[in-house]
C-alpha cells in the first residue's frame, strides 16, 4: 500500500514537471526530489481515509481512460473493416472495369480484321473512296494491316490531302 502511494506520489510529480518546462537530468532530478519530498509531507497531514479516497479517484480516472481507449480502439476497428471492404469492392469494380476494356478492344481488332479482309479484296480504287470517308485512325490500322503493295495503290487513288494526312499518321504509327 505504502509502496503503491509513493508511486502515485512519484508519476504526478513527474507529470507536474513534464509539462511545465525543460530541465537538465541534474535539475529534473532534483525537482522530482522536491516535489516528492513535498507530496509525502502532505501525506503524512491527511488521513488514511482521504488517501485512500484519492487512490479510489485515480482509478475511477484510469477506468474512464480506459473505457475512453477501448472505444476509440473499437471504433477505429469498424473502421478499418469498413475500409478492408471498400478496398475489395475497389478491386473487384476495377478488375470488372478492366476486363470490359480487354473484351471491347478484342471486339474492336476483331472487327477491324473483318474490315481488312474486305478493303483487301476490293479493287484499290473503291478501296480509297471507302477508305477516304472513314475516320482516318480507323483508316490508318487498315492500311496498317494491309499488303503494304495493296496500300500503296490504295493511297494511289485517294485525294492528295487525304492520302498525306493519312500517310504522315501511318508513318508516326509505325514509330
Amino acid at each position: 500500500m505504502k509502496m503503491l502511494v509513493i508511486m502515485i506520489v512519484f508519476l504526478s510529480a513527474l507529470q507536474t514537471f513534464a509539462d511545465t518546462k525543460k530541465y537538465s537530468e541534474e535539475e529534473f532530478i532534483k525537482k522530482v526530489t522536491e516535489e516528492v519530498k513535498t507530496k509525502v509531507e502532505t501525506i503524512k497531514n491527511k488521513s488514511v481515509t482521504d488517501l485512500t479516497k484519492e487512490i479510489l479517484d485515480k482509478e475511477a480516472e484510469l477506468r474512464l481512460k480506459e473505457l475512453e481507449i477501448q472505444k476509440r480502439n473499437d471504433s477505429l476497428k469498424v473502421s478499418e473493416d469498413e475500409l478492408s471492404k471498400k478496398y475489395v469492392e475497389f478491386e473487384s469494380k476495377q478488375r470488372e472495369f478492366l476486363g470490359c476494356l480487354s473484351k471491347n478492344e478484342e471486339e474492336s481488332k476483331a472487327r477491324i480484321g473483318q474490315v481488312v479482309e474486305m478493303v483487301s479484296n476490293m479493287k484499290p480504287q473503291k478501296a480509297a473512296e471507302v477508305l477516304s470517308v472513314q475516320e482516318s485512325d480507323i483508316a490508318v490500322r487498315i492500311l496498317q494491316m494491309i499488303n503494304p503493295q495493296k496500300a500503296s495503290k490504295i493511297f494511289n487513288f485517294m485525294d492528295k490531302d487525304v492520302s498525306a494526312k493519312l500517310q504522315k499518321q501511318y508513318l508516326q504509327m509505325k514509330k
